[in-house]
């Protein structure tokens, strides 16, 4: 689902080993893929020390002149170390930076654009950002701001739960987790259905997490930290909260759910794949041999991986919106939520819907709210990307800023 942030075939194909990212012997893992999960997000801290496809900058070395005094040989020795040092520091800062961004920022769009996909009755189907801007504000004035990241913590819960389960799976079955270079069909197909039965497992817990992001917070009680595993063994065993009769079994649910989750990965790490070869062509070997080259480097061995997830992720959402909207319907469908109105932001409205299935729950979006239905919420993406496009290119400045007068 929702990923922001999901894995991608950085643990599968093109896996590598780690390499030494300085002379201090500081290992780091490199890999061709880095592209999130759709159930999980992956911390995108790098050493700055490695560049995107394995390489290593140049720029942070500084070559020891063959003859001359001791303190001759020192001083390049210590530039290069001190570099280093800045080097690294960027490296992280980037990283948390697009993390932080994911993770937290752009919650209150997630939450918005899962209150319009699940919201039939809404006659605004918030396909441009600029009316998502106007109800977000408006749902910040009724229910103040902590309302715009409801459910975070679920969500952080969700993704921990789909890690943990993906390392329990490949612990204790063939089932790979990466991938190598040399990979087989097998192997992919191995690797694949790993992500689905993880898909599987978090299901209930995502159902859970679900509700928490939609549930308006006029209404609902302050949750508590763990609620979400609560309520999602509650759902797997058929106890806890009543629900209604047209809650849809787990059994309904696992299809549209593996399916959406499994494309959602398999889209962006096509495309993640494809833009890093892209700029791996377009990006020339140099070796710098002046402080300002040495900075361009190091913003250059980070910002690739970045652009490439980036750009796979935005792309994978488009491309699986319509899925995403139906599948969390069927997700919400008898669970008696109530939701905030979305055409104004000012009242609150029940879901009751009375899908039968997939299959079902498509014929009737298309019948009843025609094809843009399936893009209720749209603009809240567009706001999201913008904003996550926004963070990265004023990191990128404010650390090119910094090494430039470091150096």
């Amino acid at each position: 689902m929702y990923s922001r942030r999901p894995q991608g075939f950085n643990e599968g194909l093109n896996a590598r080993g780690c390499e030494d990212a300085a002379a201090g012997g500081y290992a780091v893992p490199t890999r061709s893929w880095d592209c999130p999960d759709p159930w999980t997000t992956e911390s995108r801290l790098r050493s700055p020390a490695a560049g995107p496809w394995g390489e290593r900058p140049t720029a942070a070395v500084a070559a020891t002149p063959a003859t001359g005094s001791a303190a001759a040989a020192a001083a390049p020795d210590n530039a290069a170390g001190s570099t280093d040092q800045l080097n690294r520091f960027a490296g992280f800062g980037v990283g948390l930076a697009s993390l932080f961004t994911e993770n937290v920022l752009a919650h209150p769009c997630i939450v918005f654009r899962r209150q319009c996909q699940v919201n039939y009755h809404a006659k605004n189907y918030h396909l441009t950002p600029f009316t998502v801007v106007n109800i977000m504000y408006h749902f910040s004035k009724t229910q103040g701001l902590k309302g715009l990241w409801k459910g975070m913590g679920s969500t952080f819960i969700v993704q921990g739960i789909a890690l943990g389960t993906e390392g329990i799976i490949s612990e204790f079955t063939p089932l790979p987790r990466e991938v190598s270079h040399k990979w087989s069909p097998k192997q992919i197909v191995g690797h694949l259905v790993l992500k689905g039965l993880t898909c599987v497992v978090a299901m209930p817990f995502y159902s859970a997490g679900l509700i928490e992001t939609v549930q308006s917070e006029i209404i609902k009680d302050n949750p508590g930290i763990l609620d979400c595993v609560k309520e999602g063994v509650c759902r797997l065993v058929g106890m806890g909260v009543p629900h209604s009769k047209r809650l849809l079994p787990l059994g309904v649910l696992v299809i549209p759910t593996v399916l959406h989750g499994v494309l959602h990965y398999i889209i962006s790490a096509i495309i993640q794949k494809f833009i890093l070869f892209l700029l791996r062509r377009k990006t020339p070997h140099q070796h710098p041999a002046d402080a300002s080259s040495s900075v361009q480097t190091v913003l250059d061995a980070y910002f690739p991986e970045l652009i490439a997830s980036f750009v796979a992720n935005l792309c994978a959402d488009v491309l699986v919106y319509p899925l995403e909207t139906v599948l969390h319907r069927l997700h919400i469908q008898g669970t008696r939520t109530i939701i905030d109105n979305t055409d104004h932001g000012f009242e609150v409205l029940p879901i009751n819907t009375q899908y039968e299935g997939m299959r079902d729950c498509i014929n009737v979006i298309k019948k009843e709210e025609g094809i843009f239905g399936f893009y209720k919420g749209f603009g809240a993406v567009l706001v999201q990307y913008t904003l996550h496009a926004a963070v990265l290119q004023i990191t990128r400045i404010i650390y090119s800023t910094l090494l430039q007068n470091a150096t």
